[in-house]
């Protein structure tokens, strides 16, 4: 079975928010009800930022989410693809990149010509999709990839 990428829905929000801060905020004070509550904010917004999930049947397995504004203050810079994460069981299946695909489509649909994204892992994955590092730096003692692309 083929996973569908769909726009997040409520029933995803607690599973997504689960996935998403083993992924990111492990070992930050970061708590599951505030990603719980900012991806419920985004997924009852003004329509031009967006959150994709992909499910396989009912479950929801990786999301990437289409932002105004990303961590602050590295880059006075708008709009951002953010947070793609897919669960590991199911990385390595092009899962990452149809949720990719479909951000950037969602930015072309809403007059964006130009998205931003942070790495500090996944660069060459994102240089192989078209995207181009601009800047290396710091942020809070990591090591970070600014990368754009043109739509």
């Amino acid at each position: 079975m083929l996973p569908t990428i769909e726009a997040m829905a409520e029933p995803d929000v607690e599973a997504i928010a689960t996935l998403r801060l083993a992924a990111f905020f492990g070992g930050t004070a970061r708590t599951l009800e505030e990603d719980i509550a900012g991806l419920r904010g985004l997924i009852a917004g003004d329509g031009f930022e967006a959150a994709f999930v992909a499910r396989l049947g009912d479950a929801p397995i990786g999301s990437c989410l289409f932002v105004r504004n990303e961590i602050d203050p590295a880059h006075d810079l708008t709009p951002w693809l953010a947070g793609l994460v897919v669960d590991e069981n199911y990385r390595a299946r092009g899962i990452g990149v149809a949720l990719l695909r479909a951000v950037e489509a969602h930015a072309a649909s809403v007059g964006v010509d130009k998205l931003y994204l942070y790495t500090w892992q996944a660069r060459r994955f994102y240089e192989a999709l078209g995207w181009t590092a601009v800047e290396t730096f710091e942020q809070g003692d990591e090591p970070m990839v600014l990368m754009e692309r043109s739509l």
